[in-house]
């Protein structure tokens, strides 16, 4: 022991380009320990301090943008991290979520008499949890990303301790959770096991390598059930069953969260993982993909339609948009990340869906009222009466979702349409436009109730809504995106067109 102590070398450590995640992480841990041991904060300050980490953490990922654009893309700790546009495109989707949601959760805490630091310190550490995935450059790293993701989430499931719904949300969320986090480490295990490293470097070169030809099953195997895994996370068909009812048990501002920075890292580590280091496999994933991203799309849309609780609506719609986020990984399945690939049309899509969810769960959140459980369709009728400017909100993070022109949905469809389109998968994209149109019925229903639904008895004894400030900024600032992104679309194309220059893995890294 003292030997191999002795023959350590520790790597090297660019502290600059983990700044991101240093400013979440040690501003995490100061909010709690000082929260501790000081008197309630006044109103707001919490939320404020969480806004305001998550916009520093942003704003050094814009200079970091523009650092890799100058020099390029590089690896870091050991070849572990990998510092590339990819990254910061990823970093900047969940600092934009992580503000947005604490925003939206500040005035739901207090309404529910809720209030203190709890709920963002785990908000922190999930995004630092999301930045580990969306940088990683190995499996292990990317293992302790997602559980350090997960179990923040599991526990935010589970915060509002008056509702039996949501220790249900939360008790079914980590015990199916575990269960995918076992799929994925065995499909750790296995892959290395086939390859000799957890490394993408050494995954990706293994694959020339004579004695890998014998225990090419292995690998494969491995494959299936990391796709399994991150499957789960990303409430891809069939593993979304869990989906809808955490969606609906769990603090609206909390599936606000979980449906933008926890899908957001998820779908950054499934292209880290197949795109990155296993395209010498995409023969064999790709096919899967297709098929998981026809039944995604399919059970999403179809499903969501039947139902009646708005956030279980919801929560089948965020199927649905992970199958139009697979059709982008399908495409890259066939070109790798190339600039034909669904990389930049895919990370493109998380962007505008977590702003769209944010948006529309914080409406929902203000219709829910104190107790946060009306958000059956009848809550939503004759909204545009009461709260005229609140019903039009909605009506644009809905229209957008159906992917109406000149909305921000409309250009993250059609990115990840006419990506499959340029690799020739016609039958992929025709049944995406189709779950669009079957979606877009979801959609109408609602606005039917905001919209046009008449008054019923004892709609008049209900709790009259308020709309806070703090809520009400983050959806003013979420129509803003929507629409100007529907617009004037090409800035976010061109940035996002940037994520495949990837870091590149050197042989023996």
């Amino acid at each position: 022991m003292i030997v191999a102590a002795g023959t350590f070398t520790a790597p090297s450590i660019d502290w600059f380009a983990l700044a991101p995640l240093l400013v979440l992480l040690v501003g995490g841990l100061v909010l709690l320990v000082t929260a501790s041991f000081t008197p309630q904060w006044p109103k707001h300050l919490y939320a404020y301090a969480t806004v305001a980490l998550g916009l520093a953490a942003m704003v050094v990922a814009f200079v970091q943008w523009h650092a890799i654009t100058r020099d390029g893309p590089k690896l870091l700790v050991g070849n572990a991290v990998s510092y590339d546009h990819f990254s910061m495109f990823g970093i900047i989707t969940i600092c934009i979520g992580l503000s947005l949601s604490a925003m939206v959760t500040d005035d739901f805490l207090r309404r529910e008499g809720m209030e203190g630091p709890e709920i963002y310190g785990l908000y922190l550490m999930a995004a630092v949890g999301g930045i580990v995935m969306v940088m990683s450059n190995d499996l292990i790293v990317l293992f302790l990303g997602l559980e350090t993701l997960s179990i923040s989430l599991y526990v935010l499931a589970a915060s509002n301790r008056r509702r039996a719904e949501s220790q249900e949300a939360g008790i079914k969320y980590f015990v199916l959770g575990g269960f995918s986090s076992a799929f994925f480490l065995y499909g750790i295990a296995l892959i290395y096991g086939g390859t000799g490293s957890t490394n993408f470097n050494r995954i990706l070169t293994a694959f020339d390598s004579v004695p890998l030809q014998r225990k090419d099953s292995l690998v494969l195997v491995g494959v299936a059930l990391l796709l399994v895994g991150l499957g789960f996370k990303v409430s891809a068909a069939p593993f979304h069953f869990w989906a809808p009812d955490v969606y609906q048990g769990s603090p609206t501002p909390v599936t606000a969260f979980m449906a933008s920075v926890g899908k957001a890292a998820a779908f950054a580590a499934l292209f880290r993982v197949f795109v990155v280091a296993l395209p010498n496999w995409k023969d064999d994933w790709r096919p899967v993909v297709w098929v998981l991203a026809i039944l995604t799309l399919l059970v999403g849309s179809i499903s969501a339609v039947v139902q009646t609780n708005v956030k279980r609506m919801l929560a089948y719609s965020s199927i649905s948009h992970a199958g139009f986020i697979l059709i982008g990984l399908e495409a890259a399945g066939h070109s790798g990340a190339s600039t034909r690939s669904g990389m930049p049309s895919s990370m493109m899509y998380l962007m505008i869906y977590s702003v769209l969810v944010i948006g529309t769960f914080a409406v929902v959140a203000v219709v829910g009222r104190t107790g946060d459980g009306a958000t059956d369709l009848g809550s939503f009728r004759g909204l545009s009466r009461q709260k005229p400017w609140l019903a039009t909100a909605l009506t644009v993070f809905l229209l957008a979702q159906a992917g109406v022109p000149l909305t921000s949905g409309f250009i993250a469809k059609f990115g990840v349409i006419e990506a499959a389109v340029d690799e020739h998968s016609y039958a992929l994209a025709t049944i995406a436009m189709v779950s669009a149109v079957i979606g877009a019925f979801l959609y109408l229903r609602i606005l039917i109730s905001v919209w046009l639904a008449d008054a019923e008895v004892g709609d008049e004894k209900r709790e009259a809504m308020h709309i806070p400030i703090s809520t009400g900024a983050a959806i003013l600032l979420c129509v803003g995106f929507t629409i100007y992104v529907g617009v004037n679309p090409e800035w976010l194309i061109q940035a996002s067109d940037r994520v495949v220059l990837v870091a590149v893995p050197v042989v023996g890294g």
